[in-house]
C-alpha cells in the first residue's frame, strides 16, 4: 500500500481575494482527489477571515515573530512537504522580506510555487528571491520564461526547477452562440477583460482600442469583469474603475462598454469567456510572469490580444493570438478590427489555443504537482 504522504501549502486563501489564494484552492482541491495526499492550508492573513475546514493554521502577515513560531510549529507536525506560494506583496516586510525568516528556520522541504519572476528585480527582491531558491527543495514556475531568467539572473540550479502550467476549471457550459442568447447579445462581438481591477491592467487602453473598433464595428461590446482590488480599495477607494466609468461616458460608448462589478464564481466566469469572441488583456509592464486569467481564456479556447508581457509572449506564440504594443490603444484596436474582419484566421487561432488550452486542466496540473511532491518526500 502505497504511504499517505502530507503535504502542507503557505498561501493566501479564500475568503480573501486574490488570484494567489484561488489558484492555491482551485489546485489544493484538485489534489485532495488523489488518495495517496493528505492536504492542508497555512493561510497568511492581512486581517481576520473566516475559513473552512480546509485551513489547518493561519498566522498575521505583518507580524514577523509569527514566521519563526509557525516554523516551528511545522518542525513539530507530521506534514512532510511544504509548498510555498510565492508573490513578493502576500508576505510581511519589505518586499516581504518575512518569509525569508520561516525559509531559515523551518526543517521540512519545501517547493516553492513563483508566481512572479522579474527580470529587473531591485537589490532586495532579487536577494530575496535567491534565497528562498537556494533552501527549497523544488521550484515550480509556470512559464519558460521565467524558467530562463530564474537560471541566468539569479543563478537558480536548472535541476531544481520544473515548468507546470498554471491550471484551467473544467465546466461544460453552452456554446457561445447559445450563451450570447441567452443573454440577448446574439449579432455583438464580445470582448472581455476579467480579473481584480487595478491601474496596472491598462483597462483604459482596453476601452479606447474599442472606440477605435466601434467606429467600424458597431456591434462591439466589451465585458470588464471583476471588482476592484480589495487592496486598492482600501487604499484608494474606487477612483481607478470611476475614472473608466468616465472615460466610457465622454467617448460615447455607453452601448459598447458593460462592467460587471463584482466578485466572480469560477462557472459564471468560465460562462462568460466561452461567450467571447476575443480575449484582451492590455496590461502595462513587460514584466508580468504569469496571468491567471489569460490562462483561463486560453484554457477554452479563446483568441487572445495582448499587450507583449512575458507569459502572454510565451502563450501567444504559434499564432494563438495577436501582441499589440504597450500603451497603445491604437495597436489594441488594430488587432481587434483585423481577427473581426479576418474570421477564417480568427478561427485557426482558436483551434490552436485551444489544443494548448487541453494540456492546462487542473487535473493534469495536479498529477504533475504530485509527481513532484513524492520524489521531494522520497528524498527527505
Amino acid at each position: 500500500m502505497e504511504k499517505l504522504i502530507r503535504v502542507a501549502f503557505l498561501s493566501t486563501y479564500p475568503p480573501r481575494e486574490c488570484g494567489i489564494a484561488t489558484f492555491t484552492q482551485d489546485l489544493f482541491r484538485e489534489l485532495q482527489k488523489n488518495c495517496g495526499l493528505q492536504t492542508g492550508i497555512i493561510a497568511v492573513n492581512d486581517q481576520d477571515y473566516v475559513y473552512g475546514k480546509d485551513v489547518i493554521q493561519e498566522f498575521p502577515q505583518q507580524d514577523r515573530a509569527s514566521y519563526t513560531k509557525l516554523a516551528d510549529w511545522v518542525n513539530r507536525s507530521a506534514i512532510q512537504v511544504i509548498v510555498i506560494e510565492h508573490e513578493y506583496g502576500i508576505y510581511g516586510g519589505e518586499c516581504g522580506e518575512y518569509l525569508l525568516d520561516f525559509a531559515e528556520r523551518v526543517q521540512k522541504p519545501f517547493v516553492l510555487t513563483l508566481h512572479t519572476v522579474l527580470p529587473n528585480p531591485s537589490e532586495k527582491q532579487k536577494q530575496i528571491l535567491q534565497e528562498l531558491c537556494k533552501k527549497s527543495s523544488r521550484i515550480v514556475t509556470m512559464a519558460s520564461n521565467s524558467q530562463k531568467i530564474l537560471c541566468n539572473l539569479y543563478g537558480t540550479d536548472p535541476e531544481k526547477i520544473t515548468v507546470i502550467p498554471h491550471g484551467v476549471p473544467v465546466f461544460e457550459v453552452p456554446s457561445r452562440e447559445e450563451l450570447k442568447k441567452q443573454q440577448n447579445l446574439e449579432g455583438r462581438t464580445i470582448v472581455s477583460t476579467f480579473g481584480l481591477i487595478s491601474s496596472g491592467k491598462g483597462l483604459e487602453y482596453g476601452i479606447r482600442a474599442i472606440a477605435d473598433v466601434a467606429e467600424k464595428h458597431p456591434d462591439i461590446l466589451y465585458l470588464i469583469l471583476g471588482q476592484t482590488h480589495p487592496v486598492v480599495k482600501k487604499r484608494e477607494g474606487e477612483a481607478y474603475r470611476e475614472s473608466l466609468e468616465k472615460l466610457v461616458d465622454d467617448l460615447g460608448l455607453q452601448q459598447n462598454v458593460r462592467f460587471v462589478n463584482r466578485y466572480l464564481e469560477k462557472e459564471e466566469l468560465v460562462r462568460y469567456l466561452k461567450m467571447s469572441d476575443i480575449y484582451m488583456t492590455p496590461y502595462l509592464g513587460k514584466e508580468q510572469a504569469v496571468s491567471g486569467t489569460l490562462a483561463y481564456a486560453a484554457g477554452y479556447g479563446r483568441v487572445i490580444v495582448s499587450t507583449p508581457y512575458l507569459y502572454a509572449e510565451e502563450m501567444l506564440s504559434d499564432g494563438r493570438g495577436m501582441l499589440a504594443d504597450f500603451r497603445d490603444a491604437e495597436s489594441l484596436g488594430r488587432c481587434i478590427n483585423y481577427l473581426i474582419d479576418h474570421p477564417d484566421e480568427k478561427a485557426e487561432m482558436e483551434q490552436k489555443t485551444l489544443e494548448l488550452g487541453r494540456t492546462m486542466s487542473w487535473k493534469h496540473v495536479a498529477d504533475r504537482y504530485t509527481e513532484i511532491f513524492k520524489e521531494v518526500a522520497r528524498r527527505s
